[in-house]
Parts: structure tokens; sequence; C-alpha cells
């Protein structure tokens, strides 16, 4: 069915109100009510079906209401077409929403951080952990051929998923020595010293104080966060909520390549261009390994000058790091420091079931979003989501489906074509964890889209970290 000027007009008043944030009662007659449903009301009762008109609506509602990214698998630059609202790629509605805060241990905001420069704030964990708020909003993905889709809004349009508010830590978590709480902080105190928790290395080049913590394995991230209270509602880097903030990423630079040199400058069209940068990736192995043994050496809060916005930030390494390389770039995506490279993140609520040739040969992606059934040795309580790839390589696409899992179902891309991150498993009968974003040494194979699902979750090692998250009840 076709709307007349005036059913067109009116559903323009409708949707226009709720994109600046009215509350639709300000129209006469309207209400407090959903949105989509008051649309639907204006098209008269001239006996259609709701779902008749809502399919009606749909294409138009999206083409005002949503925007995303779309790609060819079958075509190799990792560059995505800007599709939907173009306007809202300008605004960015849903990650300028994206903001630091102060968050107590029962998960309540106790303040919000300066959005161009959090140094102002006390971020030594006496006022709360220091994390990104991720607002809620709603995705679809779609599949078409070769074709693939992301699109995300702030109504939710039909087929399309709640993503919920969620939070993620701004910084590379450090154990608390006192508590063995997982924390969020910018503290050079004795009480968060990162690493191994190695105190002879105080007061030397070596020094882990502020730094993230390592060498622990999936059980202890998710243990140390648990202790910080409520519930299962603490936890370590989930996997879920680093998705959506992949996602976030991709639509906003429409670029799958996240080692994209940085530009803060927007293109003409006034859109996001580039990368988020090398990120901390392009140290030597050998002189990381002569340093420090392959421990983090980043400070958490370095990027902090940066407030609420992306970028990077140079560090200058210490004149007793052994080669050429003099000053690594932290990035930064809209508060969280260091998405990617530096040390590798533990994910949880995502188990890899990998079968020898003989035993089935398929290596199977689980995924589970109730905190209460993590598991370590088991999928009960997790979705299957689809194929994980059964071989290294650079990843040429992802597993994505109806709920866009960012998990290598193909290799053979490129570190500057398709997903441009690289991928790491091994072929035995087991359950296997998943470690995203690679480490200082990983140059090209880092990035947002680099995985691993090479180890059980019970390994650790020294550059293997993880970060903070918390799920509102």
């Amino acid at each position: 069915m076709a709307l007349t000027a005036e059913q067109e007009a009116i559903v323009l008043q409708i949707i226009t109100a709720f994109q600046n944030g009215k509350r639709l009662n300000e129209l006469p007659g309207i209400g407090d009510a959903n949105p989509l449903d008051l649309i639907v009301e204006v098209l008269g009762t001239d006996g259609e079906s709701k779902q008749s008109k809502i399919a009606a609506l749909l294409p138009y509602l999206e083409e005002q209401c949503a925007y995303g990214i779309e790609f060819d698998t079958a075509v190799s630059s990792p560059v995505c077409t800007r599709i939907g609202n173009l306007s809202f790629h300008q605004s960015l509605p849903i990650q300028n929403r994206m903001k630091g805060c102060l968050l107590n241990d029962s998960g309540n905001v106790v303040e919000y951080l300066h959005p161009t420069n959090w140094n102002a704030h006390v971020l030594d964990g006496s006022r709360g952990q220091v994390m990104v708020e991720i607002p809620a909003h709603y995705r679809k993905f779609e599949t078409e051929g070769t074709i693939r889709r992301a699109k995300i809004s702030e109504l939710p349009l039909p087929g399309y998923h709640a993503v919920p508010k969620q939070y993620m830590s701004a910084f590379e978590a450090i154990f608390e020595r006192s508590t063995g709480k997982l924390c969020s902080v910018v503290n050079m105190g004795v009480d968060y010293r990162g690493g191994n928790n190695q105190t002879d290395w105080d007061g030397t080049y070596r020094s882990v104080l502020g730094r993230p913590t390592t060498a622990r394995s999936r059980p202890q991230f998710r243990a140390a966060a648990r202790l910080r209270g409520a519930g299962t509602q603490w936890n370590c880097c989930l996997y879920n909520t680093y998705k959506d903030v992949a996602w976030l990423y991709y639509i906003e630079y429409a670029n799958r390549n996240s080692q994209a040199a940085f530009n803060a400058q927007k293109d003409s069209n006034g859109y996001a261009q580039g990368g988020l940068g090398n990120g901390v990736t392009n140290v030597a192995s050998g002189d990381w390994n002569t340093f420090n043994g392959y421990y983090p050496f980043i400070p958490c809060g370095h990027t902090n000058s940066l407030g609420n916005a992306s970028g990077e930030v140079a560090y200058n390494l210490p004149t007793e790091f052994p080669g050429t390389l003099r000053t690594v770039y932290a990035n930064r995506y809209r508060g969280i420091e260091n998405p990617f490279g530096h040390v590798w993140h533990w994910s949880d609520g995502i188990n890899i079931e990998i079968k020898t040739d003989v035993d089935g040969g398929t290596s199977n992606v689980y995924v589970c979003g109730d905190p209460a059934k993590f598991s370590d040795s088991g999928y009960a309580g997790y979705e299957m989501r689809g194929l994980n790839a059964r071989t290294e390589g650079y990843t040429k696409e992802m597993l994505m489906g109806e709920l866009g899992e960012i998990i290598p179902a193909v290799v053979g891309g490129g570190s500057t074509t398709y997903w441009c991150d690289y991928y790491y498993t091994n072929i035995a009968n087991a359950l296997r964890g998943v470690l995203l974003g690679g480490s200082a040494n990983h140059g090209a194979s880092a990035g947002l889209g680099y995985v691993s699902s090479h180890d059980s979750p019970s390994y650790a090692n020294t550059y293997v970290g993880s970060r903070l998250c918390f799920l509102p009840a």
C-alpha cells in the first residue's frame, strides 16, 4: 500500500520528533507510546492488518531511522559502502552517546567524565571503576548473495534485535592486589601492580605499577571480576560487548581495516575516515622479550587527554628498551584505550568446540548471553552460532549470521584486504576459548577482528590480559 501525502507528512513528523529526542506526547493526541505503533495508527482503520501496514512502512522507516554499511564478500577492499540515513553517518547518534563514567560496584553511575579530557577527574578507583557506557540501540544483519549488511537504529524496527546498555572498561584491567578484584583505574600505587605482581621491578624501568594484569587464565579473570559483587553482572571482557563495540566502529568508519591510519578530520561528506591507527602492535618480539619478558609496559590512562574521543597518543619507550624503536602510539576508540594491541584480551561468553577430522571435522562456535551459565568445560546454556574456520590465516569472511558474529569463517585474505586481521587456531578434540585483539608484537595481524581459538580457557601468558565489563540488570 502507498502512503498518501498527508499520511507521509504525519509519519515523518513522528519520526522527526523521535530523532530529536522528544517524548512524542508533544504531538497532539499521540501520547507517550511506541512510535512504530503510532505510525501504524495514523494510516487509518481501513481493515488492513497491522503486519501489512508495518511491511509497507518498513523501507521508509529504515531509510529514515537506520544507518549502516554494506560490503561484498567477493570484493577484497575492506572499505564499505554507507547505507541508510546518510545524515546519521555525519551525526552518529548512537556512537556519540558513548561516554566515560565512574561506575560503583552496584552498577550506578557516580559521575560522567568530561567529554574532551578525563585528567581532571579522580580515576584511582576510590570513586568507582572507569568505564565507557555503550548506549542501548537496535541492530540488524542481512545476507543477500555475497552482499552483507549491518544496520543500527535508535528505534525498535521490525527485524532488528536489541543491543542493551552496557559498560566496558576504559582501560585494560588490573587486579587490586589487596582484594583480588578486577579493576579499571589509573593508579600507580603498589595495590595496582599489574603484570604478574613483580615487586622487585618497582622503581625500575620495567615497573608494572599501573599497568594491566596478565599471566592469568580466563577463569581467574572471571572470578576477579565477580568479586566486585552484583551477582554475575560484573565480568571480564565479554565477547558480546566487544562485538557490539566493534560493529559501532565498523559502521562509523565504514572500514574493516581497524589499523588504517587515524585521521581526526572528516572527509568532504562529513564522514569519519581512516581507522584507529596501528595501535601498540609494532614492537619487535625479541626486543620486548629482552626488555621485560613480554609483560605490559603502557600505563593505564595514557590516552585520557582524548576524553570520549578516538585517536592516538605517543608513548616514549624507556631508554633501556632494546632496538631502534623509541615511540609507540596507544590508540583509543571513543574512550576505550587500546581496544586492540598491547596485550591480548581474554573474552568470556564464547567457547569453540574443535573436533579432529576423524571425529567430525568441525569447529563449532557457541555463544552465551547469560553470565550465570558461563563455563570453561562445556556448552550447556550456549547457542551454536555457526562453523569456525579450520585453518589459520588472514580472515576473508566472518561468520556474521543474524547476530553479527566476528569469528572467522573463511581465511585467505590479507593484511590490507577483506577483514585485514589474522586468525589463529589448531585442530584437536578440545574446548577452546577466544582471545581478541592481539599484542604488541603482532604488527599487521592485529586489529579489532584479530581472533585466536588456539588455547584452552586455562591458558595464561605474560602478554594475555583482559578487560572489565558490567551488564545492568
